[in-house]
């Protein structure tokens, strides 16, 4: 279990566990609420979409061992959300998961590849929350408020990146920048 949670610090804690509750609190949300005032009718009301999103906002707790293995299981696992649930909010959750996973991918994703794909691999995970969110009238709306934040929030982790990297006499510590 320890080797399992090795190099995760108290801020990554509390990064995992605000996503958490905020995905507990929205899926309950799209069980207990009606969906007169949404844009698209809600597809199901099951509780069993509860568990199967933490499996979306869990992932970022590892977000300083393996970035990039952390957008893609958060893509993926959005994916079969997205399948399994269909027409339900999520917006609400992946897309501030979004800015955070950018943030991290400018610490954290080493080389100017791994940081390019980790940024595809956001924009996907938001494609596809998008796809079927319940909140959303078009997508494109939504991507005027995804992709900025994303940027913004890409471009801030650069810059602590640089700070840090400076400090350290322009090498990062190897447990604050891992390349993949």
């Amino acid at each position: 279990m320890n080797e399992i949670l090795k190099g995760i610090r108290p801020l990554d804690y509390v990064l995992a566990g605000l996503m958490t509750a905020a995905g507990v609190l929205l899926m309950v949300e799209n069980i207990t609420a009606t969906d007169a005032d949404l844009p698209h009718p809600l597809s199901t009301t099951t509780w069993a979409m509860l568990p199967v999103f933490l499996l979306v906002t869990l992932p970022i707790l590892w977000r300083r061992r393996n970035i990039l293995a952390v957008v893609g299981v958060t893509a993926v696992t959005t994916l079969a959300h997205v399948l399994a649930f269909g027409w339900v909010t999520r917006c609400g959750v992946v897309i501030p998961l979004g800015f955070a996973l950018a943030f991290a991918v400018a610490r954290y994703a080493g080389s100017w590849l791994n940081q390019l794909i980790g940024l595809g691999g956001i924009v996907v995970l938001e494609l596809v929350m998008l796809w079927r969110d319940a909140s959303i009238d078009t997508v494109a709306g939504a991507l005027a408020i995804a992709l900025p934040g994303i940027a913004l929030f890409y471009g801030i982790g650069v810059l602590v990146q640089n700070r840090v990297t400076k400090r350290s006499g322009g090498i990062a510590p190897v447990h604050e920048h891992t390349a993949a």
